[in-house]
């Protein structure tokens, strides 16, 4: 008998319109992921997050039995995509909360400052001198007297044209070997890109007549959550245009240990990589149209990321960064041809990447020490950057310390019962009145969907300033209509209901939840501190970065103890530096040298097996500290709400 051809079943989902057929025995979320369409999965489809809840319309299907689900949910038919097996045809619905991949990436604040940020942002100005340029040239030809070859001729000319101090000038075999032709039809007036690469110069193509004044690059920042992109001009060293879009590994875990684990359990290395390319080709191909820009005309991209992500650009090994000793592939990358990596720019184009420290500490934080200039004070800084992570580095021109902890997604909408990204719908800041009456702001001024990062921080804030939580974030027994039983245990309402009439609320898991992110992040800066001596005092500068400092409330910030009690004049915003660093390295071979210099001389911290960490991270679970003589000046705030 001939082996019996499985079942397939179309897929609908609403109200996007994309369908997909599937093998029948489907998981949902993997059908969702086939077709493009995004549903939140923090825990990457282990089933115990509850974030990829749609509604199944029409159709047959069989779920595995979860507590995360209501009664009310499960009579009308909400699933979890990531426990659903698809048995037939079937039309889904995907509730709005999930709109994060049709939604429009709101460029902050910090995109627009991007070109202002190297000059504003960091003490030491580098030389412009990209990391690859274009120079015409007009060779004499050779003459009975002048035997002097092809090759060795332009070399000549390069030289005499551009400041090259490198001894060595490689050129590929495929541009060699068209040279000889190439200078004879144009006469001998060509024009050379020459790129740099670390040790050695390569002449990287050959162009007939003079295109030296057409000249462009990409500066990316490769983002677990975003990909933002900037199309430079190398000849006037001005940024063209951004770009940014979400990075679509999503699908595939919120944060990358979940991807690298994803990647592991199913073979998807390939898969993880297209994924991440296609997002950063699809960019470079928007601002190519966009601005009339031959993607030919693009001879370099420089990407600054976490260690994981440059590893997946690469399809480098990512196993090892979860598992112990948590060592990378690489961290300092050669420049490759960007070809290799599948990125379509000139077939010839140059691939950069900013070096890292170590395993959770990677190119972009070492992108945001180059743009903030952290490494060339004479007083100590300190570098936080709150992202899906939470990175920080001490120092100043003579030592840097850093560290990495896996606090940041709370501040992400990650493990928060109606907590998003920061996007359309968001409420990003919140105030709770002497009344107890509830007002916040939304981004984009919409209906409440969730509630963000900094609304999240102005909730914690404004609940303990109100003597709703106590010390240890629990709710008190102050009487407050806004305060009831739910499916999770006590919560407070935010929202009652609006024009979504959908009901927003933050409960004691999610309160406990943020308490211990934002422990993390300070235990991290204050093992730093003590390993290093430095007192809050000594601080001369706090640099804040990544989106989420845009709208951050500092005054609260260290009302709850996520950073140190210093003066607020002294704590900035950077935005997002580690694009920045990348712009930086990519205008000036002395920056990209700097960088390799920073990479190289910072000492990484693992707070994992740091003997003292548990400890910092236990005292720094109370608001704002167990410790009050740490923030002496909100000692009146935090003493009234006990």
């Amino acid at each position: 008998m001939g082996k019996r051809e499985q079942k397939t079943c179309s897929v609908l989902f609403e109200p996007s319109g994309l369908k997909v057929r599937v093998p029948e025995g489907t998981i949902l979320l993997e059908a969702a992921r086939k077709v493009g369409v995004y549903l939140s999965s923090i825990c990457g489809g282990d089933g115990y997050c509850g974030k990829c809840k749609v509604v199944i319309n029409e159709g047959q299907f069989r779920s595995n039995p979860t507590g995360l689900l209501t009664p009310e949910e499960s009579r009308e038919n909400v699933v979890l995509a990531c426990q659903t097996k698809v048995l037939s045809d079937m039309i889904v619905t995907i509730p709005k909360s999930h709109a994060l991949a049709t939604d429009q990436i709101l460029i902050s604040e910090d995109t627009s400052r991007f070109s202002a940020l190297a000059g504003k942002v960091s003490e030491k100005v580098f030389d412009f001198k990209p990391l690859v340029q274009k120079t015409y040239l007009e060779l004499s030809p050779p003459t009975i007297q002048d035997h002097t070859a092809d090759h060795e001729r332009l070399n000549v000319a390069i030289r005499n044209s551009i400041d090259i101090s490198i001894p060595v000038l490689q050129m590929g075999f495929r541009v060699l070997q068209e040279l000889p032709r190439l200078l004879r039809d144009t006469d001998y007036k060509v024009t050379a890109t020459v790129g740099f690469r670390g040790g050695a110069m390569e002449v990287v193509q050959i162009e007939a007549g003079d295109r030296s004044g057409i000249n462009y690059a990409v500066a990316t920042d490769l983002g677990t959550t975003t990909i933002v992109t900037q199309l430079l001009d190398l000849i006037t060293g001005t940024v063209v245009d951004t770009e940014a879009t979400y990075n679509s590994q999503i699908n595939f875990g919120e944060d990358y240990i979940r991807r690298i684990i994803y990647a592991e359990q199913n073979d998807a290395f390939d898969q993880m990589q297209a994924s991440i390319v296609n997002d950063l080709n699809g960019l470079l191909v928007t601002l190519a149209e966009r601005n009339r820009v031959s993607l030919n005309d693009i001879t370099a991209v420089v990407c600054a990321g976490n260690t994981a992500m440059i590893h997946f650009l690469l399809n480098l090994d990512t196993t090892r960064i979860r598992r112990e000793p948590y060592v990378a592939a690489a961290s300092f990358v050669p420049p490759i041809r960007a070809a290799e990596a599948g990125i379509k720019i000139n077939k010839r184009g140059l691939l950069y990447c900013v070096p890292s420290v170590a395993a959770y500490v990677g190119g972009d934080i070492v992108g945001g020490v180059l743009a903030t200039g952290l490494n060339t004070r004479r007083d100590v800084s300190l570098f936080v950057d709150i992202g899906t992570n939470g990175e920080v580095v001490l120092g100043n021109q003579d030592w840097m310390m850093c560290a990495s902890s896996s606090a940041g997604p709370a501040f992400e909408g990650s493990g928060v019962k109606h907590g998003m990204r920061a996007s359309t719908g968001a409420i990003e800041k919140l105030r709770i009145g002497v009344d107890g009456s509830v007002s916040y702001n939304t981004i984009g001024d919409t209906c409440p969907l969730g509630i963000c990062g900094s609304g999240l921080l102005d909730t914690i804030s404004e609940l303990f300033a109100s003597g709703i939580i106590d010390r240890t974030g629990r709710f008190g027994q102050k009487p407050d209509k806004r305060l009831s039983e739910g499916d999770e245990g006590r919560q407070f309402t935010l929202v009652q209901s609006d024009c979504e009439d959908k009901q927003i609320v933050i409960t004691q898991a999610d309160i406990s939840n943020l308490i211990r992110s934002k422990a993390g992040v300070f235990a991290a800066v204050k093992i730093l501190m003590d390993t290093t001596q430095t007192k809050t005092e000594d601080l001369g500068a706090i640099y804040l970065a990544g989106g989420f400092g845009n709208y951050l409330n500092v005054q609260r910030a260290v009302t709850i103890g996520l950073l140190p009690d210093i003066d607020l004049e002294k704590i900035h915003f950077v935005g997002n530096t580690s694009i920045a660093g990348a712009k930086m390295v990519l205008l000036s071979q002395q920056a990209q040298k700097e960088a390799e210099r920073i990479a190289g001389e910072m000492t990484y911290t693992d707070l994992m097996t740091h003997p003292g960490y548990m400890d910092e991270f236990i005292k720094a679970n109370f608001l704002p500290h167990t410790n009050l003589s740490l923030f002496p000046s909100h000692k009146i705030v935090t003493q009234g709400a006990q």
